[in-house]
């Protein structure tokens, strides 16, 4: 005889599938009417039946889900191991603060120490080498491709050079192998933000599984979604259990949640200025943070990550949709992957040539009465913006591009929830926009 509360929970996950039919049934699209959203969510009742069968549970905080997730999430990038944390702004946060660590003993980032990086892209991207009094050196990026110019990138390592961080921009990966070639060349560290781009790979590698540390999120807007969330891939066993540490609290302890003398001898240790035998689980070895994630998140991370490999089709189909409509447009310059890479797009860059006399707002304004989201290229030139008007960059050569893209650049939605008559309503609105007379009246 099954067990009366099995039975009663597969009732309750099986209501919850079929409410998730009738909700999230597709309406018609209708133009002027419908919101064509830049970026969202794709749920299903799998979705929503992982989400109600961990809460049941009644184990909100890392669980069963939380492992399983990990595990799925490491191999489908192809890094040795993954860390569920909170939010993707706090898996940068610590994929490069474990890299402070003592423990790493001369390989360490001290204070001082240069980062290379880029100035058009999003805060939490540099935030988190001011964040460990490091200095960031920044670099143009190559307009279309919006990643780093390979030979700055180059000429800007210097004698304090210790590491790079930056994104792939939108999902289009950086070049990897010029990257490579300088750690290896310089013994620097690779923190790579892989938020845009689950999915995308080079030379055939998926994003993420380069980096001796590197980030997803899974914010909505993002390829997969766990509400808030985001993780933090790595390669090394050491540098592991410096971003594990440095996610919960700063502890030294490595145990799992709920478990507890994982390394038989928790009153046993003598650390720092402690007596011996202070309990392991409360010392600290490193000024941490809190930025776990709760079972639930990761439940319906996992059930989402059973649907990636289809999210990513949709969103290359619909970038390659835009790009056919779009193509040969004077005036508008379009995006491209980066050579020997294949992107899981995030967005559909796009800049207006500076020698179009078109007003990018007047442009926006319009797009967004017809109820069609846009977003700008993140900060920009992010030493432009207040908070890091009087903070310590170095810049290597000018920022040209980068000021044009603040000045010029927008993006559209490409993701899974966009239809084919909502990017063609896209194309249609810019192309309306640009071609009309009474438009042009200088940038």
């Amino acid at each position: 005889m099954k067990d009366p509360q099995a039975v009663l929970r597969e009732e309750i996950l099986s209501a919850v599938r079929r409410f998730a039919e009738v909700e999230y049934t597709a309406r018609p699209f209708v133009p002027g009417t419908t919101p064509v959203p830049v970026s969202g969510k794709v749920l299903d009742g799998n979705d929503l039946a992982a989400l109600v069968d961990s809460s049941l549970d009644g184990w909100l905080t890392a669980g069963r889900f939380t492992k399983t997730f990990e595990r799925a999430l490491a191999k489908y990038v192809g890094a040795r191991s993954a860390l569920f944390v909170n939010s993707g702004s706090s898996a940068n946060l610590i994929a490069l603060s474990a890299l402070t660590s003592p423990k790493l003993h001369k390989r360490a980032l001290k204070p001082g120490d240069e980062v290379l990086t880029v100035a058009m892209g999003f805060p939490t991207t540099v935030n988190p080498i001011f964040q460990n009094g490091l200095k960031p050196v920044v670099v143009d990026v190559e307009l279309a491709t919006y990643d780093a110019i390979s030979s700055r990138l180059r000429e800007a390592v210097g004698p304090k050079t210790r590491a790079i961080m930056m994104a792939h921009t939108l999902g289009n990966p950086f070049d990897l192998k010029t990257v490579q070639e300088l750690c290896a060349e310089h013994g620097l560290w690779l923190i790579e933000d892989s938020c845009d781009a689950l999915g995308s790979t080079y030379d055939g590698q998926r994003t993420g599984s380069f980096g001796d540390t590197a980030t997803a999120s899974f914010y909505p807007a993002h390829h997969i979604t766990t509400g808030e969330g985001g993780a933090v891939f790595v390669k090394s066993p050491l540098v592991r259990k410096q971003v594990e540490s440095f996610r919960d609290w700063g502890r030294d302890c490595y145990c799992e949640t709920g478990h507890d003398d994982t390394c038989h001898k928790r009153f046993q240790w003598q650390l720092g200025d402690l007596p011996l035998g202070y309990d392991h689980k409360y010392i600290y070895s490193h000024v941490g943070y809190n930025l776990k994630a709760t079972d639930m998140q990761a439940a319906l991370g996992a059930s989402q990550l059973d649907k990636l490999d289809g999210f990513v089709a949709k969103r290359k189909a619909n970038f390659k949709h835009l790009s056919k409509r779009l193509k040969g447009t004077e005036g508008l310059i379009l995006p491209k992957a980066t050579k020997n890479s294949d992107p899981s797009w995030f967005g559909f860059p796009i800049t207006l040539d500076p020698e179009l006399p078109v007003n990018r707002e007047n442009l926006l304004r319009f797009l967004d009465s017809r109820l069609i989201g846009t977003r700008l290229m993140f900060a920009g030139n992010i030493m432009r913006q207040p908070a890091y008007r009087n903070l310590d960059f170095r810049v290597v050569g000018d920022l040209t591009n980068t000021d044009i893209i603040m000045k010029r650049t927008f993006w559209v939605g490409v993701f899974p929830g966009l239809t084919a008559p909502m990017l063609d309503y896209i194309a249609d609105s810019i192309l309306e926009f640009i071609t009309d007379p009474k438009n042009r009246t200088g940038a």
